[in-house]
């Protein structure tokens, strides 16, 4: 396509795009550190990286050779082989997380779904077991409204999101987004996040799995409490539940933790990872214990194309390289103080902002009136925000942001709320 002003950019998109999206009228360019440039060339400070994206912000040296170098090898073999990016990735992931076995995925919703079926799996074989020593055969039969009649329920919690595929919206607990898709996958039930009795109240004797955001993202910022944790996971160790945490957006160092559930020391059966693991190559994974990799998914079991390729890969294994040389998660701990000691000043000037909420760079102020007219004004000056639901400003910067950076959100931030 000839190169032409913005506008004519989107008119083309609107004509030839499906209409999923009601974009912002910008089309962004080109990237440099911690800025965006549209194609008129006006800076725009990213306060979003892509939604948790872009932890290195853009053009990092260091990963754009390494992805470069790639492209040069090979960027797909398919998983009937094996190839070295992968394997490499896998090891430090492993390491990063202290899980034990690694399934790459292409996004976050694909990790979300092979979670769901590894922990199915597993209570499918816990039946399959039992049955056996009890000299029957249950097989694996499904109710009228899906019922898992070998233990199959899964509980969600309201206010989440896990994406947008069929399995990963039958657990997102906003019916705002599963109504117009229903039936969808059955036996899931929906509890409260932070509120313990509300879980309990949903546990059958059907239930294998517990699955939550550490840190819910787009249902308003709220992190896990402690003790929510804490019991959520003595639950599922009495009673043999999966604990599956959904790190899709606070994990890879975004709450000052590699992990967000490693500030509570409360490890998952499974984890969801995306975004941020690979830096802008779509990628995720999902990880688990060896106990449950022993009882779950085998051979035939699942299956992707492009999950795990090389190119994906090599994009996991250089960010977390450059985690570690670069201590990234060190100046996470370091700068999330300043910007959290800036919104709450935020907060004490404009009595329609109500709180802060959230770890490290994952942050929300939530307010009184709709935020939409906010982040419009904040392009216009320079800002790139995100809501998370109608009346919450979302803070996920790339992770390499410095004071000034802050200083100057604030700034263009204060204009537009003045305004």
């Amino acid at each position: 396509m000839q190169d032409h002003g913005m506008q004519e950019y989107i008119t083309q998109a609107e004509q030839d795009l499906l209409h999923a999206y009601n974009r912002y009228q910008i089309v962004f360019d080109r990237g440099e550190g911690v800025y965006l440039y549209d194609k008129e060339g006006k800076r725009y400070l990213d306060f979003f990286s892509g939604i948790a994206v872009n932890a290195l912000g853009y053009h990092y040296k260091d990963f754009d050779a390494a992805l470069k170098g790639q492209v040069d090898k090979l960027l797909h073999i398919s998983n009937y082989f094996y190839n070295e990016p992968a394997v490499s990735a896998a090891a430090k992931l492993k390491k990063a997380s202290g899980m034990d076995r690694v399934f790459f995925t292409n996004s976050g919703a694909e990790a979300i779904e092979g979670a769901l079926k590894a922990a199915r799996k597993y209570a499918y074989t816990k039946s399959e077991r039992a049955d056996s020593q009890a000299g029957g055969h249950s097989g694996n039969y499904t109710g009228d409204r899906g019922e898992s009649k070998t233990g199959g329920e899964i509980i969600a919690m309201n206010h989440s999101f896990h994406g947008r595929t069929m399995g990963a919206l039958s657990v997102t607990g906003n019916p705002h987004y599963r109504e117009a898709f229903e039936p969808l996958v059955g036996a899931v039930r929906f509890a409260d996040m932070n509120d313990f009795d509300s879980v309990l109240e949903q546990v059958t004797e059907k239930t294998c799995a517990i699955l939550f955001e550490t840190v819910q993202g787009e249902g308003g910022i709220y992190p896990a409490k402690k003790e929510f944790m804490e019991q959520v996971k003595a639950l599922c160790e009495e009673r043999d539940i999966l604990l599956i945490l959904d790190e899709i957006q606070c994990g890879m160092g975004r709450t000052g933790k590699m992990f967000a559930w490693q500030h509570y020391g409360i490890k998952p059966d499974i984890m969801a990872c995306a975004k941020a693991v690979g830096g802008g190559v779509p990628v995720g994974a999902f990880l688990m214990t060896e106990r449950v990799a022993e009882k779950s998914l085998a051979a035939g079991d699942h299956g992707t194309t492009y999950g795990g390729n090389p190119f994906a890969c090599a994009a996991v294994s250089k960010m977390l390289d450059l985690f570690e040389e670069n201590d990234i998660i060190g100046h996470v701990q370091e700068i999330a103080p300043y910007l959290e000691e800036q919104l709450d000043k935020l907060v004490a000037e404009f009595d329609f902002i109500l709180a802060r909420r959230g770890l490290g760079l994952m942050q929300g102020l939530e307010c009184s009136v709709p935020v939409g007219p906010v982040i419009g004004r904040c392009l216009e000056k320079g800002l790139v925000l995100i809501n998370a639901g109608s009346n919450i400003l979302r803070f996920v910067p790339p992770l390499v942001i410095t004071r000034e950076h802050v200083d100057e959100m604030v700034r263009i931030l204060r204009e537009a709320l003045l305004e």
